[in-house]
């Protein structure tokens, strides 16, 4: 690999970017190409497919023999609200290969019994939150003074999943707030409400199992256009 490739790949991992290098096998080229970059053709469905799927591959295209080395940042969850549901989601997360912080400020939900296998964080979200477009933000404290601000900052983000516990009911009057701080309603329409798969959850744990495929669903599906990012 060359030295300056090298380089801007540490400099797009330090920054929690993805990106593909494509090296031509015969020719010894290499093209290093950043998530969000368009490009036409077979290449850019390979390069998509790839960023999709995380897995570097030998391929052919035009006659050319190319290898597409992945480099993708670990997909990672952020949960707002220290409650039975995230406690089951923190169990499973690690398993699937997801790091998983949970935010909470109410010290007495914050209890880090039952939360070993989670990064815990006694805090608001405005000042403890921090988001890119390889996140999860799964907003599950059920107060608005505390979930808004995450779903909101989720979506600013680009984050590839933005969940958000509760009913119909409640989740229109959330919709309200949001369109009142300048979300618009193609912004709106990318937050998971109610929360998780429909899969007749009643249970936390099974709630937890729920989300976490939809999340899952929302990792391998995710849009690869460019995004800002926010914190």
């Amino acid at each position: 690999m060359l030295l300056e490739t090298l380089s801007q790949l540490c400099s797009l991992r330090r920054d929690r970017h993805a990106a593909v290098v494509v090296t031509d096998l015969v020719e010894g080229t290499e093209r290093l190409v950043v998530e969000g970059e368009g490009i036409d053709g077979a290449l850019g469905d390979a390069v998509t497919a790839a960023f999709r799927s995380g897995r570097s591959s030998k391929l052919e295209i035009d006659g050319s023999q190319l290898f597409l080395t992945v480099h993708v940042p670990e997909p990672r969850i952020v949960v707002i609200g220290a409650v039975r549901i995230s406690q089951a989601l923190a169990s499973m997360a690690n398993v699937v290969g997801f790091d998983l912080t949970i935010i909470d400020p109410r010290i007495g939900f914050s209890s880090a019994d039952g939360f070993e296998s989670a990064q815990l964080i006694v805090g608001w979200p405005r000042e403890k939150l921090v988001v890119d477009r390889h996140t999860a933000v799964v907003a599950v404290a059920h107060e608005p003074d505390i979930d808004d601000y995450a779903i909101g900052a989720g979506l600013r983000a680009g984050c590839f999943y933005v969940g958000a516990l509760g009913s119909r009911r409640s989740h229109a009057a959330r919709l309200l707030r949001l369109q009142a701080d300048g979300f618009d309603d193609e912004d709106l329409s990318r937050i998971h409400a109610p929360i998780g798969l429909d899969i007749g959850a009643i249970t936390p744990a099974e709630i937890a199992v729920a989300i976490l495929a939809e999340i899952i669903q929302s990792w391998r599906r995710r849009s690869l256009s460019s995004a800002g990012e926010a914190a």
